[in-house]
């Protein structure tokens, strides 16, 4: 089969989805544009501020758009071959992932524009409300662990890695120099874009002139962990006009020309598909292929990180209500696209490939470059473009997951001014700190990366998010006479996968305690955590829930 063929009814599928489910859920939550949305009730020129559907779609695409897509994708096709992996993506997305972000969306439309937290408030109490802020500060942990390990072994993995870090740190740089141009300058956007844009392409190529590197003795994945970890520390804490949105404006333009080459070499390449449809139901390690390829895939087919970006800041933008069904629905099956393309690049080689031996970016930067070559750039510059893409798309995750994590912890608190952002902001990088120095070993002895040990309990609390959240508004639905089924299924369905997840990566700890020999470890500890505060939340709920058929 050629991934043309693939690409083409992937695409078919997921349009598909949209014109007839999505329009179907617009019709059960009751789109109205004669409603008053909270941008345009409150407009405030902060927060609430109305948007118009195409700006605010791609700026919501850009938000919810990272590393998930790519990296998931890749390592379960890895493990289990392509179809299981396309098959998750496409009907993930359609029925599951889309669904819970638009459902995330539109109950905190109907909510004044606030959190999902503060929807499960509402209707199921205070306690509740606790508990499902401190999950999502415990997942948001897990995020930034991974996604942190996964750019330091990008910026680490040689002949390449050294020069995409210059490049890295240097778009950096330059984002924040855009920042203090646009708003103590008052530099228009127009004339912004053109002299900055052009300036991240040069330090693309220019990077490669003057890679950083450490000395030998060094361990440059330690050491760069702790470099964005700092990085990371920074932007929290300092004003998003500073950096965080030119450098999300800007990264941008890597998402949708990234988008652009994979398209382009789905339907233009004319490339067959080298890798195995089907592998088996476990893996070489003995990894189940139920239930972990649907947490091993969580966004691209569904993330409960989306609802927070849901019902976080593009609620408040809503001009009308039936936008909701483009940037809500529409939004993750792009997403969708964007996982297919990352699982083309496994799809290129036959397995056992030399090329597939490598991190979830470096594999996603050879077939990105290889797609991009298509149109005659140069392979070296094509390179570095897609581990910078990468690279950034992680930023962007990176940045809202330890401000979102700061945010949580200070309602929590109470803690106000430069001490409460301080002392929030190192709270939430502290166990992420600590868990990228995790050495972890194979049966063989082989050091296994932070960030591959994390990666499915990051997929199951994410799952499990969206899974809380579908809760939230299947409660909402109900208690407002409203066709709840449609969040009730795939909340069970989310439910269980992730549950039986979670169970997994606990099952070695738990024996070990019953021997006596429990090993403490960020991913079964975080795990157990979870397990438990997810407990206490559905309990919660099913004070409010009674169920009549």
């Amino acid at each position: 089969m050629s991934l043309f063929t693939l690409a083409l009814s992937s695409l078919i599928l997921l349009g598909l989805g949209y014109l007839f489910y999505g329009r179907l859920l617009s019709k059960v939550f009751g789109l109205d544009n004669k409603k008053t949305t909270p941008a345009c009730l409150v407009d405030d020129g902060l927060d609430y501020v109305p948007a118009k559907a195409p700006l605010l779609m791609g700026q919501h695409f850009s938000a919810i758009t990272a590393a998930g897509p790519i990296v998931g994708p890749i390592l379960a096709g890895l493990y289990f071959g392509w179809l299981p992996a396309i098959l998750w993506i496409v009907f993930g997305a359609i029925f599951i992932g889309a669904t819970h972000d638009f459902a995330a969306l539109i109950s905190s439309v109907r909510h004044q524009g606030h959190s999902i937290a503060k929807v499960v408030q509402e209707h199921t109490g205070k306690r509740a409300y606790v508990f499902f802020l401190l999950f999502i500060w415990l997942s948001l942990v897990y995020v930034i662990t991974a996604f942190c390990d996964i750019t330091s072994s990008t910026f680490a993995q040689p002949p390449y890695g050294g020069g995409v870090a210059t490049s890295s740190m240097i778009y950096l740089l330059i984002g924040l120099i855009m920042g203090v141009s646009l708003y103590k300058l008052r530099m228009p956007l127009w004339l912004a874009t053109v002299i900055f844009v052009p300036m991240v392409v040069f330090v693309i190529w220019y990077g490669q002139k003057i890679p950083i590197l450490f000395p030998e003795n060094w361990n440059p994945r330690i050491v760069w962990n702790y470099i964005i970890l700092g990085y990371c520390f920074i932007a929290s804490i300092i004003p998003v006009w500073l950096l965080l949105q030119s450098r999300g404006y800007l990264g941008g333009f890597f998402l949708y020309a990234a988008l652009a080459a994979g398209v382009f070499g789905l339907f233009f390449g004319g490339h067959s598909i080298e890798y195995p449809a089907f592998l088996g139901f476990f893996n070489s390690e003995g990894i189940p292929l139920f239930p972990i390829l649907f947490v091993t895939i969580a966004c691209g087919a569904c993330s409960g990180f989306h609802g927070l970006v849901s019902s976080g800041t593009t609620s408040k933008q809503i001009e009308k209500e039936k936008d909701c069904r483009p940037i809500g629905y529409g939004s993750m099956l792009l997403e969708g696209l964007v996982a297919i393309i990352a699982l083309a690049t496994v799809m290129l080689f036959p397995f056992g490939a030399e090329e597939l031996n490598q991190p979830p970016g470096q594999i996603y930067a050879n077939g990105l470059a290889h797609f991009v070559q298509q149109l005659g750039i140069n392979r070296e510059f094509a390179l570095t473009f897609a581990l910078l893409a990468f690279a950034t798309f992680i930023y962007d995750t990176l940045d809202v997951a330890t401000r979102l994590g700061r945010y949580i912890l200070q309602e929590l608190t109470g803690w106000k001014g430069n001490f409460g952002r301080i002392i929030a902001t190192l709270l939430t990088l502290g166990l992420p700190a600590w868990g990228v120095t995790m050495t972890v070993t194979d049966v063989s002895g082989n050091i296994i990366p932070a960030w591959k040990v994390l990666w499915v309990t990051f997929g199951a609390s994410n799952q499990l998010l969206a899974a809380l959240t579908l809760l939230g508004v299947t409660l909402w639905l109900k208690k407002t006479g409203k066709k709840w089924l449609y969040s009730f299924f795939p909340m069970i369905f989310m439910m269980v996968i992730t549950f039986a997840a979670l169970v997994i990566i606990i099952k070695p700890a738990i024996l070990g305690l019953f021997c006596g020999q429990f090993n403490f470890n960020l991913a079964s500890t975080l795990s157990i955590a979870l397990i438990i505060l997810a407990i206490l939340i559905i309990s919660e709920s099913l004070k409010n829930f009674k169920v009549k058929i």
